[in-house]
């Protein structure tokens, strides 16, 4: 069967500006070949068992020439292989993208573009800027800003001045001040409002703001560098007034999230959504034990049971998938009760469409098993190492149960040290921890003997504070075992911190 190669804009970096057909053709990819300007929330959407290759380019340095990219794209398809070019912003929009399917075209090859978000309309958005506005101007002009080394710009600029548009230079940093020449020779007034927004959509943007005459002198200032976008026009004006970006409650604060790969995204999409700069790095994996026959077993004799009881998503996950190979529904338990941790746990058995009858008041092992209800035997389905403060209370309460293993948590990522500088540094000042399991799995990452005295702990819950006490982090502690929960704690912790981005104040 032949390959395919998928061109798909990755937008400006923002990962909630991926759109949803191109993130249904990075699932599916066999290889992915992607660019600098990718983001690294993007890039985690990569499948892991999907081969990646960088070709990473930048102004005036091409880690892999153009040539050489559409060779590569060329042989990873005529291997039969799904490929998806990865590129940001729009491939369309001073991509190159064209240069690259021409290449596929001459062979035969079957091709597709996804359009991207462009920076040129999305940096502008996230830094108060609309690029066209009734009472301002009627026309928008997009316009590259690179220059071939050692040569002069071919721009119009009195065509461009003659527009009354808003001007939008992409790639054209390091030729900002001979376009600002440029268009103040070609005869516009030196008071045009102008802006610079650099890494926009990201939570690092920053914008300046000036006029066409002082934007040099305030981005030299500012020490704004690539990727950064220039725009010229009256529209600029507005930017104060419609710069929503710049007051999210997390702008500009640098937070770790250690949950594992395949439940990361609903912390991390919040996070990102109030401004945060999210790190992820899942520390620890659940992996089922499969096959389980003692859960087999045991649910084959399910009226031996008065209560099931689950203490994560990934208990419920195995379940699941017992059931369904027992060709079993939820008709089967109509003699058993449903006992669930906390709410997370509780969704999970919801999405089988199954309720949970008991959900203690404190998301933990201990209450869970003081207020389980004393009508009979349990069967507990969870980690293969879970907290003994469970049957401790089944024990003290004298309810018989049977504690199967049906998942086991794996720390198998490998060591860090560019993980372990930056906690030390002081770079990574908040790290949310929703298990014990996941503080065990960053000391397992970064070293047990890592200085972690810089690093805030937010914690889901007491449990998770006990074992991240042990590593002199300062610690927090969320209201409730929830979610919510440790966005509200994030949020006012981060509130009471100062935080800066390259000796910047955010």
């Amino acid at each position: 069967m032949g390959g395919k190669v998928t061109l798909v804009g990755a937008g400006p970096g923002d990962p909630g500006l991926l759109t949803l057909k191109g993130r249904a053709a990075l699932a599916g990819a066999d290889v992915v070949v992607y660019d600098r300007l990718v983001s690294p929330a993007i890039l985690a959407m990569i499948p892991p068992e999907a081969c990646t290759i960088d070709v990473g380019k930048e102004a005036s340095h091409h880690k892999v020439p153009q040539e050489q990219i559409n060779r590569i794209l060329l042989e990873e398809a005529l291997a039969g292989h799904n490929v998806v070019r990865l590129k940001g912003g729009d491939p369309f929009v001073f991509g190159r993208g064209g240069e690259e399917l021409e290449a596929l075209a001459e062979r035969g090859v079957p091709f597709e573009e996804i359009p991207g978000i462009t920076s040129a309309i999305a940096a502008p958005a996230y830094g108060g800027i609309p690029v066209t506005h009734r009472d301002y101007c009627s026309s928008v002009h997009i316009i590259t800003g690179h220059q071939r080394a050692g040569k002069p710009l071919t721009i119009d600029f009195e065509a461009l001045v003659r527009t009354k548009g808003t001007l939008v230079f992409l790639m054209g940093v390091t030729a900002m001040p001979a376009i600002v020449e440029g268009l103040l020779e070609a005869g516009m007034d030196p008071d045009t409002p102008a802006a610079m927004v650099e890494n926009g959509t990201t939570s690092t943007q920053r914008r300046c703001d000036a006029t066409l005459a002082t934007l040099p002198e305030r981005a030299a200032a500012m020490g704004i560098h690539s990727p950064a976008i220039i725009l010229v026009g009256q529209v600029c004006a507005l930017a104060e007034r419609f710069c929503w970006f710049d007051h999210l409650p997390l702008r500009g604060q640098r937070i770790l999230v250690t949950r594992p790969r395949d439940r990361a995204g609903a912390l991390s999409d919040r996070l990102r959504a109030l401004g945060a700069d999210v790190w992820e790095y899942p520390c620890i994996e659940t992996r089922p034990i499969w096959p389980c026959p003692a859960m087999t077993a045991a649910l084959e004799h399910l009226e031996n049971y008065r209560w099931l009881v689950f203490t994560s998503p990934a208990g419920v996950a195995a379940f699941r998938r017992t059931l369904q190979e027992m060709k079993k529904d939820g008709r089967y338990l109509s003699g058993v009760q449903l006992a669930a941790i906390g709410s997370g746990t509780a969704r999970a058995l919801a999405d089988m469409g199954l309720i949970a009858d008991y959900v203690p008041p404190v998301y933990d092992a201990a209450h869970l098993g003081e207020g389980l209800p004393a009508e009979g035997k349990v069967l507990i389905l969870r980690a293969e190492i879970g907290s003994p403060a469970l049957t401790a209370a089944l024990e003290s309460r004298s309810i018989p149960y049977d504690d199967i293993p049906v998942y086991r948590t794996v720390y198998d990522n490998p060591r860090s040290e560019q993980l372990r500088a930056a906690l030390e540094a002081g770079e990574v000042p908040f790290v949310t921890f929703t298990s014990a399991s996941t503080v065990k799995g960053l000391l397992a990452t970064v070293g047990a003997d890592a200085d972690l005295s810089r690093v805030t702990a937010l914690c889901i819950g007491e449990q998770t504070a006990t074992e991240a006490r042990k590593h002199n982090m300062t610690i927090k502690i969320a209201a409730q075992a929830t979610i919510d929960a440790l966005v509200e704690l994030t949020q006012d912790a981060a509130s009471s911190l100062e935080y800066t981005f390259g000796g910047v104040m955010l």
